[in-house]
């Protein structure tokens, strides 16, 4: 495998970005693996790991960038955690969109890319920045993921929801049974926007989990739910990234 630490020249700063895919058998789809809250950390570069060694060229930027060069949050810190959410209030899916912008620029450049079929996946906090580069991207984004995604559908300008119509990729979003983060009765108006638009793809919600069930990292990790998460991403990307 290759793997690289690279910056990224965007309209707001350089953003760090750490690029896997095959030693060999490219140009490879690109995927887009957009962190969650605590950061840029080993787990997300061993996870980025699991989806080239499939045959995609992964790329997992610092959405921090702006702020920090560098957060993991210390999950028994207070400090930290208040750290995390002033880091979190500075980013938005319009920013991300652009963040995107400047990922698949340089995957354009890259021999080892195929920037023509191009795969996103987001959790938490990267659930609807997910949502919002399938529609900004919509010619290039075949395939599109949200685990437990925060915001899918709210009363804003930029709620993911209303972008819908745009995208022509296939969507996934699995979402968590017990979350005080995303609350089902908002899958609920997430899945019925989809229906309405007609765009493709479907909602799962993982019955008996709750917020966070796909990390390790966290107490409601659920090994059986991560598997499923597992399962489902590569099924989506395979039937529409080759």
């Amino acid at each position: 495998m290759f793997e690289a630490e690279i910056e990224i020249e965007t309209d707001d700063g350089t953003m760090g970005t750490f690029i896997v895919h095959p030693d060999s058998g490219g140009p490879h789809p690109v995927v887009l693996f957009l962190m969650d809250a605590p950061g840029k950390r080993p787990l997300l570069h061993d996870m980025a790991r699991r989806i080239a060694s499939n045959g995609y060229y992964v790329m997992l930027p610092n959405l921090y960038y702006r702020t920090t060069p560098e957060f993991q949050l210390d999950f028994a810190s207070k400090e930290s955690f208040q750290r995390m959410v002033e880091l979190m209030s500075n980013l938005g899916n319009r920013k991300i969109g652009r963040d995107a912008g400047a990922m698949l620029a340089h995957a354009a450049g890259d021999d080892a890319a195929d920037s023509s079929s191009v795969g996103c996946v987001g959790y938490c906090m990267s659930g609807p920045f997910s949502i919002w580069v399938a529609a900004e991207y919509a010619e290039q984004v075949k395939a599109a993921a949200s685990f437990y995604g925060v915001r899918l559908h709210v009363d804003a300008s930029d709620s993911p929801h209303l972008r819908l119509g745009e995208i022509t990729g296939e969507l996934y979003v699995g979402a968590a049974e017990h979350d005080d983060y995303v609350p089902l009765d908002m899958v609920d108006r997430f899945e019925a926007a989809m229906q309405a638009t007609g765009v493709r793809g479907r909602v799962e919600r993982y019955w008996g989990t709750h917020h966070g069930f796909a990390f390790d990292d966290r107490p409601a990790y659920d090994a059986a739910a991560d598997d499923r998460h597992w399962a489902a991403l590569f099924d989506l990307f395979e039937r529409n990234l080759r």
